[in-house]
């Protein structure tokens, strides 16, 4: 299937990243799935072979390191890993979140510090949010920081961390005032080679098998005061909320990529497998349920283009992310959950990419904020 013509939002001098991103997705990512899988994240090395070649910190200024892109091309990126099938590395994690947060809110001193690191891809990147007792409802985190002379002292939990397990920093969210609410969380720094830090199991599952997910425990962790993001402590929720809209854009991203990815596939296996006599594809069935994915698949492509467009222009608003997310990882669950239909038995064994998609799409309906709330942001401005 013929996919839609990126538009200029992504530009033709975005043609020669886009070749370097998908060969380095199918020759580093797509060999290494299954082992990834068995041991619950990618290498190290990975990420030094990605700072080699230019893909780490795309879109950060060159003055700390960075390749000085934009967010199209992150989104190339992005796109193409999604295309490779991969769903182990945290690359987006890393480039398109954590790295952006110290760009923004970071001291001049600590970008310069942290930021070529992220770069050369010795140093990778987590954002530690989720606890266990506490998803979405940001204003609820318990992990406390206290300010003793110049130094804060952290203790608390973390947990659904991706990159958790290889972070050599986290970007915490943390109470500085639990009386506060929203105005009591901060944003520190913390390096993983910190006294107190400790790691704890790399979370088993169902989908995103080789992805990276861990818990991660502070028991007074000691870091200085310039660790923190922002002139003043407080500043935390806005800063995350300034940021979430490019996080579910990148959510958005990975789902209509996914989408088109499954759809190639299918085709593909339709037109070779037969059935009484003829090809999969022939049936009418097959060709509805595939032609139903691809305007699926085109109109999840058009809005997200337009997301992209209005992102690099600085006009992307809270309520348009949430839809892009909502939208696009909504249908990628239906597209592929047909697709795998399509497939019959053989759709169900793990060896097949559509049976791997099909439980890794699965959780973007839920992390960067749920569909129910999107739909809550959403609904704010009706």
């Amino acid at each position: 299937m013929p996919l839609p013509t990126p538009n200029s939002a992504w530009g033709r001098e975005l043609a020669d990243f886009r070749e370097l991103a998908r060969t380095f997705c199918q020759k580093e990512l797509a060999p290494n799935a299954e082992r990834w899988s068995e041991q619950k994240q990618v290498d190290r090395e990975l990420w030094r072979k990605a700072g080699e070649v230019g893909l780490l910190a795309i879109s950060i200024p060159e003055e700390y390191g960075g390749g000085g892109g934009t967010f199209a091309h992150e989104a190339v990126l992005f796109e193409e890993q999604a295309r490779s099938g991969d769903s182990a590395w945290g690359v987006a994690v890393h480039n398109g979140i954590v790295a952006h947060y110290l760009l923004a809110y970071a001291s001049e001193e600590k970008k310069r510090e942290w930021l070529p690191k992220f770069a050369s891809g010795e140093m990778v990147g987590a954002i530690g949010m989720t606890e266990p007792g506490t998803g979405s409802d940001l204003q609820g985190i318990t992990t406390r920081a206290v300010r003793d002379g110049d130094h804060y002292v952290i203790n608390g939990a973390k947990t659904f961390i991706t990159n958790g397990g290889l972070a050599d920093l986290v970007v915490l969210a943390v109470k500085t005032d639990p009386d506060a609410g929203a105005q009591g969380v901060s944003l520190i720094g913390v390096p993983a080679d910190t006294p107190g830090f400790r790691r704890g199991r790399l979370l088993d599952k169902i989908g995103l098998k080789g992805q990276d997910t861990a818990e991660l425990f502070f028991d007074d962790v000691r870091v200085p005061a310039a660790n923190l993001l922002g002139a003043r402590e407080g500043e935390g929720f806005i800063q995350m909320m300034q940021q979430l809209p490019q996080e579910r854009l990148i959510i958005a991203i990975g789902a209509m990529a996914g989408m088109e990815a499954a759809i190639e596939q299918t085709i593909a296996y339709t037109k070779e497998r037969t059935a009484f006599g003829r090809p999969i594809f022939g049936f009418q069935n097959t060709k509805f349920t595939l032609a139903e994915a691809a305007t699926e698949a085109a109109v999840a492509r058009a809005f997200v283009d337009q997301c992209i467009e209005r992102h690099l222009a600085g006009e992307l608003d809270v309520q348009g992310a949430a839809m892009a997310k909502l939208w696009t990882t909504e249908r990628v669950n239906k597209v592929v959950d047909d697709c795998l239909q399509l497939f019959g038995g053989y759709g169900y064994m793990t060896e097949y990419p559509i049976a791997r998609a099909w439980t890794d799409v699965r959780i973007q309906r839920i992390f960067g904020g749920t569909s129910e709330i999107m739909k809550e942001i959403i609904s704010r401005t009706l």
